[in-house]
């Protein structure tokens, strides 16, 4: 008994107590998180047989190509938009008054509690055929017919822009706000034009929070169902949406394990990569040391 009370202390000693009392809760989130995605590896290589056949389906299937290419097209576009002008808009957050950038930081967060399923099928009732806008256009004379917003690959872009925004601007924010404005007020002492001064100084300090901010957007944008099911009509297929099809209508669940497996493949590889130039702690608002 001795013995073992002296083991025990010696565990307490190297381990705090307070691992014993987070472990299960630990050990159960963890089998939570990796149970899913062991069953989904697995299904992707053993249903409907055991093999890559699933896999072999990305360079024998000219469909599911043209699925995966237009899935890296509309994330690649939403991302160049939305971190666009998230730059602007944090810029302007940042350089204006308190009061407006009150409003401007209440707007923002506004539009987090919105559902994507309510924007969406307000950017239906704007744009469609028969929208506010074509509505609008059509009676002051400027078009003949409606101009189709809806039901193709400019709808999604711009239900997705519209939706990522708010998720750009955040990292942004962040690292504009940490930036000591002493140092551009020395490069405008120096001689440097305003032009100079954000080429040079303000866009270099800031690029973590521009790349924490392609990182979100990208991610985000991988995942879209809602949108491109409603605004596309159909006609934009997304992963995504692909992999509900064959979940829920054909039933090939090892083709859906297959893309869902790629998709987690390329965040993780992305996250690596970017991992190489920088500390993703510094991207995401962590400490530089």
């Amino acid at each position: 008994m001795a013995a073992l009370n002296t083991d025990i202390n010696a565990v307490t000693r190297h381990i705090h107590p307070g691992w014993f009392i987070i472990a299960p809760l630990l050990v159960l989130v963890i089998a939570l998180y990796l149970g899913p995605i062991l069953n989904i590896m697995w299904l992707s290589v053993s249903d409907p047989e055991p093999g890559l056949g699933n896999y072999r389906k990305l360079y024998e299937s000219d469909s599911l190509l043209r699925i995966v290419w237009t899935t890296l097209r509309i994330c690649v576009i939403t991302t160049v938009f939305s971190v666009t002008l998230g730059y602007s808009i944090a810029y302007a957050m940042v350089h204006c008054h308190q009061r407006q950038k009150n409003y401007m930081l209440t707007l923002l967060l506004v539009s987090f509690w919105i559902s994507i399923l309510v924007r969406t099928f307000s950017w239906l009732m704007l744009l469609g055929n028969r929208g506010l806008l074509n509505s609008t256009l059509e009676s002051l004379g400027l078009i003949s017919a409606p101009i189709a917003f809806m039901r193709n690959e400019l709808g999604v872009l711009i239900g997705m822009v519209h939706y990522m925004i708010p998720y750009a601007v955040l990292p942004l924010l962040v690292s504009m706000q940490s930036l000591d404005s002493r140092i551009m007020d020395a490069s405008r002492n120096l001689g440097a034009s305003g032009s100079q001064t954000f080429r040079r100084i303000y866009l270099p300090l800031t690029l973590p929070g521009i790349v924490a901010s392609i990182l979100l957007v990208f991610i985000l944008s991988l995942g879209f169902y809602v949108t491109p099911a409603v605004l596309g009509g159909g006609k934009v297929l997304m992963v995504a949406e692909y992999i509900s099809v064959q979940l829920l209508v054909t039933l090939k669940w090892g083709t859906a394990a297959m893309l869902a497996a790629l998709m987690l493949a390329g965040v993780l590889a992305l996250l690596w990569i970017m991992s190489r130039f920088m500390k993703l702690s510094t991207v995401f608002g962590g400490s530089t040391r």
